[in-house]
């Protein structure tokens, strides 16, 4: 599948200019018509296809070059849409809906028939969520149909936070890209399996354990989160994602870090360090990228993939990443560089 050219329309993000734009229009129709359409979220660009239409769904899967058995997320512009794709809603899958949606929390449940296969990868269930930015909102109301939609970057890579790495990797892959500017958050959606009477997480994100247990209770946290060795029932549980080109070596112990920088630049090795703004006079290597502030995870989540991607760009052969405490947004952002490095 090629396309002579990925057509790029360019809007406003604010809320009120967003629904005006006849290129949201056009991008709802094209995937309403089973086109594959890339568009922002809160967290990091979509690749949308019509989740009822297994032919364009299957373009997903060929333009990222994505496993067949890695599911996907179903967007939906409102929770009428959700009745139409999903049975046995539980209390506390409302209150949680109730509490986040819009928002970065995607919610698991048995699904109805009509959702197109390759979109639940054989599996009884389906994930669904709305997101929280009016690009995509309004993206989802001109398509009219739910839309799945996996991050828009070829399969292992770091995921796009701006429409320029959705470009670089997939032109003349998909249809067309809408470029709604810099996501927020950063990293993808918390992924929570409301099948079971508690609750189960699949995949830890900007919705944190904390957050979700404040409104319903204790909450379970799937071992499989850990292991890599079973078909994943959630985006996000299995293959090495997030990668990029240069090898990535996690370091408990920062101290260590420059003895390890320089070592590889004795063996000719052009050397990367991943850290933060407390920090990044600390080092001296061939690049040296902050991606937040320590003391604001947060803003460590949002630039997380863009400061991957950077060292793509300067063609660093290895990276030396700090390690982040893992409470709050730090669990997402420990569980994707840890994929980052194969574990």
């Amino acid at each position: 599948m090629s396309y002579k050219q990925t057509k790029m329309w360019t809007v406003d993000n604010s809320e009120d200019k967003s629904r005006s734009h006849a290129e949201l229009k056009e991008a709802g129709l094209w995937i309403k018509k089973g086109e594959v359409v890339a568009f922002p979220t809160e967290t990091v660009y979509g690749l949308g296809a019509n989740a009822l239409d297994e032919a364009a769904v299957k373009k997903i899967f060929a333009a990222k070059g994505r496993p067949s058995d890695n599911p996907l997320i179903v967007h939906i512009a409102n929770r009428q849409q959700l009745a139409e794709l999903v049975r046995d809603v539980s209390a506390k899958a409302n209150m949680l809906m109730d509490a986040f949606w819009p928002g970065p929390l995607t919610l698991i449940f048995h699904k109805k028939a009509g959702i197109a296969p390759s979109v639940t990868a054989g599996l009884p269930t389906v994930a669904v969520r709305i997101p929280n930015h009016p690009v995509a909102l309004a993206v989802l109301a001109e398509a009219g149909v739910p839309v799945a939609a996996p991050s828009a970057n070829l399969s292992g890579k770091p995921s796009p936070t701006k429409a320029e790495h959705v470009y670089h990797d997939l032109a003349g892959r998909i249809a067309g890209v809408v470029d709604g500017g810099l996501t927020g958050v950063g990293v993808e959606s918390t992924v929570l399996d409301c099948t079971s009477d508690i609750p189960v997480l699949y995949r830890p994100g900007g919705v944190t354990k904390e957050h979700i247990e404040r409104v319903i209770g204790k909450i379970e946290v799937d071992p499989a989160l850990h292991r890599n060795d079973e078909a994943p029932r959630s985006p996000g549980m299995k293959y090495t994602h997030y990668a990029p080109k240069g090898e990535l070596i996690l370091v408990e112990d920062k101290s260590l870090i420059q003895a390890y920088v320089d070592n590889e630049q004795k063996r000719g090795k052009k050397v990367g360090v991943l850290t933060t703004e407390e920090a990044k006079e600390d080092y001296r290597a061939d690049s040296v990228i902050a991606c937040g502030k320590r003391e604001q995870l947060e803003t460590v989540a949002t630039h997380l993939y863009g400061s991957l991607r950077q060292f793509d760009h300067e063609g660093v052969d290895i990276i030396f990443s700090e390690i982040f405490p893992e409470e709050g947004v730090g669990v997402a952002i420990m569980n994707r560089l840890s994929k980052a490095a194969g574990k």
